[in-house]
Formats: structure tokens, sequence, C-alpha cells
């Protein structure tokens, strides 16, 4: 799943979730869940993602949403294989842009 997020140093839980698709209630749930997420809270308490966190929610969708992973079975999964699961994700992501890529040269043609 490729986000399209413009760059910047930090994002709000309305255009994370929007840019994943899914209600923000849900990244606030995968927050309490996964250790991996923690974003930074203002003096208000509204949510900041890093560039770091987006990549942590990017793993933890793939995983759950579209590997069909249990939030325990992402759990240990990520605990156990992270650097490899990374690493993995990361190929898999460049191939999807590729591929993206050639599909609109293709329709150009």
């Amino acid at each position: 799943m490729h986000i399209d997020l413009p760059e910047k140093r930090y994002y709000g839980i309305g255009e994370v979730a929007k840019a994943f698709g899914v209600n923000t209630s849900l990244i606030r749930f995968w927050e309490k869940e996964f250790d991996a997420l923690k974003p930074k809270k203002n003096a208000k308490g509204n949510r900041k993602f890093t560039p770091q966190d987006i990549k942590n929610l990017q793993l933890i969708y793939h995983l759950v949403k579209e590997r069909g992973f249990t939030l325990e079975g992402a759990k240990t999964h990520l605990k156990e294989e992270k650097q490899k699961t990374l690493s993995n994700f990361d190929i898999i992501q460049k191939l999807e842009y590729v591929k993206s890529e050639l599909v609109k040269i293709k329709d150009q043609l």
C-alpha cells in the first residue's frame, strides 16, 4: 500500500487516518496495542505522528489488514522478526511503486 502524505515533520491523526483509509479510532487503538507506535502529544493532547511512526503504521497495516494477522500474531511477529519483516516490507513497497509507475507509462502509450 502506497501512502500519499506530504513531506512533513509531524502529521495529525486525521490526515494519517485518511491516508490509510481507516478511522481515527483504529489508529488510537493500534497506538495502545503496539509498543512501536509512540506519537508525540502536544499540550492539548493532540497526537503528532513522525515519519518513523508512519513507517511503523504501514508495517502494522500490512500485517493486520493485508496479510490477515491477528493483533497478537502481529505483535509476536514484530517482536521476533522485526528486522527481517522491515526488510521484506521495504522491498515490497519499492516493487509496488515500480509497478504503479510502469502501469502509468503503459496507460500513456
